[in-house]
């Protein structure tokens, strides 16, 4: 049974938005199946539904299996789409975050607007990608739903933007579903690893063990989409390599789909060589964040460069991520916005520098 919601009164009704101001709205009811399903949906304390509210300036109560949003005509549909979107993921099985209740409201948002013929839907229409481990993993965010479609469109796409936004993370799923389905026979992993500089041979161990630590995210990332099984074979065979940035010159990498992670450190000498790796029945995938240079001073930015470069060659993609993407917790996105807005003005870009 899907969820039942009605209008149930047109009836101006005064409201307090986010920003905390007054305004006139309607009233929404949505219905679940039982109160166990309710509850889940809504989660423990209610926390998904308060989150809603912040988020969307509406004003709801819950009362048993069903909730009351108050709200402008827009919020209140809004908010009636998020649950209905948050009811579908328990009915097929799945789990509920604070991530997926922020990717459900960017979705009922987005509708409006991107995807005019879903508007009615309560699956949404936002891109998504499918693995043996996690199933199909859906888009968050409009600007998501743009990358994967690049992903699948594009030999070469260039991802930046702030951490939490899903750059690596998408990546690699999207990798892992290409060897998947055997588009390609292999993935390559690389990171400049600039904390080490030229010494990464004094490290110790064998290579994977020497870039380990620099590689830990995207690792992170494998294991959501792999069983630690299969990651394990697939290193050991060679269909999973690990490799530093360092130590791709010299290379043609065909049949395979390759990402470079935090390439804002790469230098510029190190982001031509490793575009110029890209060979026949290949995918590339560069992913980084401008404002995180590690860089020694002076040093430009291979990623920044090679952006403004190839922004208009044909056959490859790129998407900005901003502080609206962001999927982590709701606190990391207010924490990448203030960052952002200090960075317009010069004391606020003193102030960053000096710490």
């Amino acid at each position: 049974m899907s969820v039942q919601d009605n209008i149930l009164s047109q009836k101006p009704r005064r409201r307090v938005s986010a920003e905390g101001r007054v305004g006139e709205g309607t009233e929404v009811k949505v219905a679940f199946d039982d109160n166990r399903t309710a509850s889940l949906v809504l989660g423990q304390f209610d926390e998904n539904l308060a989150h809603i509210e912040r988020r969307l300036g509406v004003r709801a109560t819950a009362n048993g299996n069903q909730v009351q949003i108050r709200g402008t005509p827009e919020a209140a549909e809004q908010a009636r789409r998020v649950l209905s979107m948050l009811h579908g993921r328990i009915k097929d099985g799945q789990g509920l975050s604070l991530g997926d209740v922020d990717g459900a409201i960017a979705e009922a948002i987005a509708q409006g607007s991107l995807f005019p013929a879903a508007r009615d839907s309560s699956k949404g229409a936002f891109d998504q990608i499918s693995t043996r481990k996690r199933g199909a993993v859906k888009a968050r965010s409009a600007n998501q739903h743009l990358y994967l479609q690049l992903l699948k469109r594009c030999e070469l796409t260039f991802a930046e933007g702030p951490a939490g936004t899903g750059k690596t993370w998408l990546a690699v799923g999207h990798a892992v579903s290409l060897l998947e389905q055997g588009t390609v026979s292999r993935m390559i992993l690389s990171r400049p690893a600039v904390e080490a500089g030229e010494n990464l041979g004094f490290l110790p161990g064998d290579m994977r063990e020497k870039v380990d630590p620099y590689l830990r995210p995207v690792y992170d990332a494998l294991f959501d989409f792999m069983d630690g099984r299969h990651v394990e074979r697939g290193l050991q065979t060679g269909m999973i390599e690990i490799a530093p940035l360092a130590f791709m010159r010299g290379r043609t990498l065909t049949n395979a789909v390759i990402l470079l992670d935090e390439a804002q450190n790469a230098t510029s000498v190190q982001m031509k060589m490793f575009l110029t790796r890209l060979g026949e029945g290949s995918r590339m995938v560069v992913t980084g964040d401008p404002t995180q240079i590690d860089l020694p001073g002076g040093q430009k930015s291979g990623l920044i460069e090679a952006i403004d470069l190839l922004k208009h060659v044909e056959g490859i993609g790129h998407i900005a991520f901003h502080h609206g993407d962001v999927v982590r917790h709701d606190l990391v996105r207010r924490i990448v916005q203030a960052y952002e807005e200090a960075g317009k003005s010069p004391r606020g870009r003193q102030a960053i520098e000096k710490g």
